[in-house]
């Protein structure tokens, strides 16, 4: 990989059409929806404001490509390209027009071209790329790291070339590991199986909403797992994918009623989905309407929920406790929460020893 050190015009450079933190519906467009996304998605007018105060910081160089016809693509760098863009040319900008002026206007430093390093190839570049916003510090969105390793298993390298072997080589070129990438990839596909079905008309719900990690996730999950009949062990893991089951699943974590989901894509979301999903009665309960706290419930889980319950309220009286002698005034229905507290916890207690008691055998 043969990379060279260039100070290019800024009329030369031009925006990547296709760079994977761009959300699909904007990607192979133009300079000018890019333009706009960044302006509205990405604090491009704190980066215009910061350049035009202090100018381009050369250690932040751009990452570019030859374009074939005497130009070049700013794979690595978009934001910040733009930001310069903007700076020399306000009226490039179709939304906040205003704001955009003035920054432009009141800016000390508007570079005309810009420290960058050549690549001969994108192929080239990407080893770079994946490390920096794979596995660096300028980490991307979940959703974004997945299209771009998606980019590269599709790329002529990869042409062929088993999956397992292939998430070897491209995880050995990011510094990462293979099952982490085959997660990645394997999640991405789930996405544009979704993706392909316009978001199954779930109202609010589209590239820039939806959340990768909710797959890469419940891939961890045995049932869930299960549920959708992937097989993450396998050359082909969704050959026998269960394409309905995705779409319920889809739907319990997107479409809200109220404002609220069905199943909340956190840790403990997960765990009591994962918990449904492996238990018939629970999930026809769930699917008959009950909440997936009460659905829950019905597993075989009840005595591992009991002890965590109890532990949470335990964790949190201790919190007030700690917080009791700073508090400047105690609220009114003190008093009452603190009797029925007690009566709870006595209620808890006579349970345990009348269960104790019954089994005593006298």
């Amino acid at each position: 990989m043969n990379e060279t050190f260039v100070n290019i015009p800024l009329e030369d450079l031009c925006l990547d059409l296709y760079n994977p933190r761009l959300p699909k519906s904007k990607q192979g467009k133009d300079e000018n929806t890019i333009i706009e996304y960044l302006l509205l998605e990405a604090s491009t007018l704190e980066l215009m404001e910061s350049i035009g105060e202090n100018d381009f910081f050369v250690g932040e160089m751009l990452l570019v490509i030859p374009n074939g016809q005497g130009k070049y693509i700013v794979v690595e760098g978009n934001r910040r390209l733009t930001a310069v863009k903007l700076l020399n040319d306000p009226t490039l900008a179709k939304v906040k027009k205003v704001a955009t002026k003035e920054v432009a206007e009141a800016a000390k430093y508007k570079p005309v071209e810009l420290p960058c390093l050549l690549f001969s190839s994108r192929e080239d570049i990407q080893k770079f790329i994946g490390f920096v916003h794979i596995t660096g510090k300028k980490s991307w969105r979940m959703l974004e790291k997945a299209r771009y390793l998606h980019d590269i298993r599709n790329g002529e390298a990869y042409v062929g070339m088993p999956l397992s072997n292939a998430c070897k080589e491209i995880a050995r070129m990011i510094g990462s590991k293979a099952p982490y990438v085959k997660k990645m990839l394997i999640s991405y596909q789930l996405y544009e199986i979704i993706e392909d079905e316009k978001f199954y008309q779930i109202e609010d719900l589209s590239d820039s909403t939806f959340f990768l990690n909710y797959f890469s996730d419940g891939l961890q999950k045995e049932h869930i797992r299960a549920y959708l009949n992937v097989d993450l062990y396998s050359e082909t893991p969704l050959a026998n994918l269960h394409t309905e089951h995705l779409k319920e699943l889809i739907f319990w974590w997107f479409k809200k009623t109220e404002g609220v989901s069905r199943v909340i894509g956190d840790s403990e979301g997960m765990k009591m989905l994962n918990e449904v999903l492996g238990n018939e009665i629970a999930l026809k309960a769930f699917k008959d309407g009950v909440t997936i706290y009460a659905a829950y419930e019905l597993t075989n889980d009840i005595d591992l929920q009991f002890e965590n319950k109890v532990k949470e309220a335990l964790s949190a009286i201790e919190q007030a406790d700690r917080l009791s002698n700073r508090a400047k005034q105690f609220y009114k229905e003190l008093t009452e929460n603190l009797k029925t507290i007690s009566q709870i916890a006595y209620k808890i207690n006579g349970f345990k020893n009348q269960r104790e008691a019954s089994q005593d055998g006298f």
